[in-house]
């Protein structure tokens, strides 16, 4: 027997299988990764030698307004070790600098101040100026058409600042390609009208809308025009382990930080899929597992490794239950898969529905395989999305198996569903 541990909330749930029904445990390599340096001294090398732009110190000079957009409560990005680095190297620019972080909740709800002490530790929080972006605030600008005809809205404050800039995180997307950079604007700080464009039914069916591809992503397209449109100038942008420490860092210019932190990443994210009858998957435990919404990344990975009408366990914590009115409302409504996908498709972008994308996705995963959901949403939400509740391992292997009527049916393990880019 081979025991695994799967991330799952704060915690992790223990699976046992037999190695010979194993057909791959598909892990990044970014997991054996060893960093040359810790985590302050990995964001402060980047920040000494940034791609493609000046240093934040050399930026900043004679720049008084200054924005510095920050990521929200549902990324792990390591905040207390990049922020205070990227205000002290603000504030040796330009001492007086009025900075606001600005928190990219994209279309999410907005942090709590326990959240923001969380992410950013209590002195920040009590001494620097913070504000919450709404993406249905009315205080906004315009900044004109994107490349795929949607209106390219933003944050007000973003788009009047001297300086623009970010921290962040670079993983791999299921649908961006990978996140980080430019995402800080899109979706992250601008109106809900102009991410519901950018996430529209067309580019989401997109094949190159998958995790790991940007060129030719036409959803990265749309977000790098954003960024770069809104005077995005700097971003510190770094890579996690499991353990969400940072092991790499890059900061400069939002194209080329950006395309360097992914090229980094992809060196070790992509894994071979190991076709199976069940793929066991993970959203990488908290805080990305809180809900069900979130936890469709991770099923993604698990979707591109299981067989076609076979089962895909997927285990999220989800103590915040669905994530989405909308999106759970599509499918406790519509029992027919193949026409919610069809009146997605029939969607025109400017009528893009709030959460249509994660539906639309999601509809896709369970058109390819049935969902047996190990979390502790209630059992009555999971059946009324089209899944199978489970509240451990052992009963999610004895339902997949019934399912399947094998009770030697081959499994694939994905024990971190959003740190991987599974390829055939």
């Amino acid at each position: 027997m081979k025991r695994i541990d799967l991330p799952f909330g704060r915690g992790s749930l223990p699976l046992e299988i037999e190695e010979s029904r194993l057909t791959g445990v598909l892990l990044s390599k970014i997991h054996e990764y060893t960093p040359p340096m810790g985590e302050n001294e990995l964001v402060l090398d980047a920040m000494a030698n940034p791609v493609g732009s000046k240093t934040l110190r050399e930026l900043a000079t004679g720049k008084k307004n200054v924005v510095l957009i920050a990521s929200d409560h549902t990324r792990p990005v390591p905040s207390k070790v990049i922020v205070p680095h990227m205000l002290r190297e603000i504030r040796e620019g330009n001492p007086d600098a009025d900075i606001t972080i600005l928190i990219a909740t994209g279309c999410h709800r907005g942090t709590t101040k326990d959240e923001l002490i969380g992410k950013f530790g209590e002195e920040i929080v009590k001494n620097e100026k913070i504000v919450i972006h709404d993406c249905d605030t009315p205080d906004v600008t315009y900044l004109g058409k994107l490349p795929s005809g949607g209106d390219l809205i933003i944050n007000r404050l973003a788009a009047e600042a001297d300086l623009l800039c970010s921290e962040g995180f670079i993983e791999p997307h299921f649908f961006a390609g990978f996140s980080g950079g430019r995402k800080s604007v899109l979706p992250g700080i601008a109106s809900r009208t102009t991410v519901l464009a950018n996430h529209c039914s067309k580019f989401i069916a997109s094949d190159k809308a998958r995790t790991g591809i940007i060129e030719g992503n036409p959803i990265h397209g749309d977000m790098i025009f954003a960024a770069e449109t809104a005077k995005l100038a700097y971003i510190v942008n770094v890579v996690i382990n499991a353990e969400k420490q940072v092991i790499h860092a890059v900061a400069g210019d939002v194209r080329a930080a950006h395309r360097a932190g992914c090229d980094f990443l992809d060196k070790y994210c992509c894994v071979k899929a190991a076709p199976a009858d069940i793929a066991i998957s993970t959203n990488g435990g908290y805080p990305l597992d809180q809900n069900i919404y979130q936890a469709v990344k991770g099923m993604t990975a698990a979707e591109a490794t299981v067989k076609r009408d076979g089962v895909i366990i997927m285990c999220a914590d989800s103590s915040d239950g669905h994530g989405g009115e909308s999106f759970y409302n599509c499918f406790k409504e519509e029992k027919d898969l193949a026409r919610m996908t069809q009146q997605f498709l029939d969607t025109p972008q400017d009528k893009t529905l709030p959460d249509q994308w994660e539906a639309q996705v999601f509809a896709r995963v369970l058109t390819h395989a049935r969902v047996v959901y190990v979390s502790n949403a209630p059992d009555e939400m999971i059946r009324e999305m089209h899944m199978t509740p489970a509240h451990s391992m052992d009963e999610a292997l004895k339902i997949a198996e019934e399912i399947l009527g094998n009770p030697n049916a081959t499994v694939a393990v994905v024990p971190d569903g959003v740190s991987v880019a599974v390829k055939a």
